[in-house]
């Protein structure tokens, strides 16, 4: 099926079936209807490759994510292929799984492919590295921060932290013990830098605070929490990710330790998982569709030269479940 065949059943020219399927408005209502009309009986698809070779665009955009195992970055995908698929656009996804050369192999992939744009969580350090592929880009999560001159989106992660420090705070259990991630992560720098910030309005003394430096994985989180019960359980630890956070729940009742009764705990990020450990995970989640949806919006204004926003930042929420002590009269939790 052809233009041409369209043409034949509508009655009508091939240049007017074709402005009608290019969307120009200088075709009558009753043409545009014949037309459509032979579209749907005929099942006729514009052929959008050749579409793309006239307009310079192939209707595909790339995600590059650090770990599509782990289920936030699996709902920022989610988030961004809903808006895509809306746009009828389509979306390619790479794992980077934190490799620097990796995501250069993956960007160069994207690159050859012809992509129009892509939306990445940024690995690598140097924005000439970026640029240098030439393909316009929106950058998400905490390590975009790094590139303030490309258009962004992710979580706040100050007020994520506030809202689950105060939480902590107004249950009575004082300075938390940190598991946190990679020393080189931009998110452990954010994390450590919005605890530290709230402690000191707190008056805790900060060169106590207890830190362990783990994976952001299950195994890493419970690795790091077996060497802080070494020392002597904690009351509350707060985890940087919920994966670390459910780790440490398995080394704590590995223990013999009852959570939230002996040590308490608290989340960051609000995967589904946490909703069905034993006991529940209380967390701190981070939007992470909407991160998908807004940043495929943002690139999507790039692309067809629309003015480009800052970085967006996102309010977290407190999501209340079982291992953190309940409240009987809470004092008002922040909102950063």
């Amino acid at each position: 099926m052809t233009i041409i065949d369209i043409a034949r059943l509508s009655g009508v020219s091939k240049s007017t079936v074709s402005r009608v399927l290019s969307g120009a408005g200088n075709v009558s209502q009753e043409a545009r209807d014949k037309v459509m009309a032979a579209v749907q009986e005929s099942g006729f698809r514009r052929n959008d490759l050749a579409r793309s070779l006239r307009s310079g665009r192939t209707g595909m955009i790339g995600l590059l994510i650090p770990d599509i195992a782990n289920p936030f970055w699996a709902d920022v995908a989610r988030g961004a292929q809903d808006a895509a698929d809306a746009e009828d656009i389509s979306l390619l996804i790479f794992n980077s799984d934190w490799d620097p050369e990796r995501e250069r192999r993956h960007l160069q992939a994207l690159t050859q492919s012809r992509v129009d744009a892509a939306i990445v969580n940024p690995v690598r350090d140097g924005l000439d590295d970026f640029l240098r592929f030439q393909i316009p880009l929106v950058l998400i999560g905490s390590s975009a921060e790094r590139f303030p001159q490309l258009p962004s989106v992710g979580s706040d992660i100050s007020q994520g932290v506030s809202i689950g420090l105060d939480r902590i705070v107004a249950a009575g259990l004082g300075m938390p013990a940190l598991l946190v991630g990679d020393a080189e992560r931009t998110a452990r720098e954010r994390f450590v830098a919005a605890v530290r910030a709230v402690g000191e309005a707190e008056g805790w003394p900060l060169d106590e605070m207890r830190l362990e430096d783990g994976q952001y994985t299950v195994e890493g989180g419970r690795a790091a929490m077996e060497r802080l019960l070494k020392a002597g359980p904690p009351r509350v630890v707060f985890a940087a990710n919920d994966l670390m956070a459910l780790g440490a729940l398995q080394a704590i009742r590995a223990a013999g330790l009852r959570c939230p009764e002996e040590v308490a705990l608290l989340g960051f990020d609000g995967i589904p998982a946490a909703e069905v450990s034993t006991p529940a995970l209380t967390t701190v989640g981070k939007p992470s569709r909407e991160i998908g949806r807004q940043a495929f919006k943002l690139l999507n204004r790039k692309v067809t030269g629309q003015a480009e926003a800052p970085r967006l930042s996102l309010p977290c929420t407190l999501i209340e479940r079982e291992t953190l002590p309940r409240i009987d009269h809470p004092r008002a939790v922040g909102t950063g």
